[in-house]
């Protein structure tokens, strides 16, 4: 699992986080019943605050993405709700459409939108030691008896 944090956004954290763990659990690159870290272990690897990881996976309960079984942990919810990628993906569209936009204003022509846009994809997929990623710790195999 791959969660970057922009400490430098205007987005909140927790936001950030939320909004990730939804993208990979639609995006399948988290898969039903897989067992996601701790609240102390995520915590731990991306340096955030554990209040802010706990409501991180509250919202993500509440919403229908996780799922915690006493004594077992938190795991990604067998059905995550598939309405939420629709509107994730026409959310994606809007926020597309509209940087496209301020590049046409600034005096971009196609060809150099679509490098910047190859560009930001080429960062994305090799991040360098500047940015501001963290990569938790594959899933558990077995309960160590640390619930989140």
């Amino acid at each position: 699992m791959l969660i970057r944090i922009e400490k430098a956004s205007s987005v909140p954290i927790s936001r950030q986080i939320v909004g990730q763990f939804k993208a990979q659990c639609l995006a399948g690159t988290l898969t039903p019943g897989q067992l996601v870290p701790s609240v102390r272990e995520l915590a731990r690897e991306l340096a955030v605050n554990q209040n802010t990881i706990l409501r991180v996976y509250e919202m993500l309960t509440a919403d229908g993405y996780l799922e915690r079984r006493h004594g077992s942990g938190t795991f990604v919810a067998d059905h995550p709700p598939i309405r939420e990628f629709n509107k994730q993906r026409q959310q994606f569209e809007d926020e597309l459409g509209q940087v496209a936009r301020t590049g046409q204003l600034l005096g971009l022509d196609d060809d150099q939108l679509r490098m910047l846009f190859e560009r930001a994809l080429k960062q994305i997929n090799n991040p360098t030691n500047t940015s501001h990623s963290t990569t938790s710790s594959p899933p558990r195999t077995q309960s160590d008896g640390n619930q989140s």
